[in-house]
């Protein structure tokens, strides 16, 4: 199955969040399939970047979102 996650990134304590379309067997920090878009929970508000296009079109194909994803696309307005 085909799953919409987050990828950590970033230095220890500062998190920064790729968001990818991975498949969910692979490991959380592993290969993905595409990236599209990122998170950075450390702004005040914090930064959602998404590509509209790009996430629709995955869950069109059946991806599907975490639920922390899931509420980051409904903020960014893809859901």
């Amino acid at each position: 199955m085909v799953k919409i996650r987050l990828r950590r990134m970033g230095a220890k304590k500062a998190p920064y969040y790729r968001i990818v379309v991975a498949d969910s067997r692979s490991p959380r920090d592993g290969r993905c399939i595409e990236e599209i878009g990122t998170y950075d929970p450390l702004k005040t508000p914090a930064a959602i970047t998404v590509d509209v296009e790009k996430a629709q079109t995955w869950i069109k194909n059946g991806a599907q979102p975490t639920d922390t994803v899931r509420g980051l696309l409904k903020k960014a307005g893809v859901l």
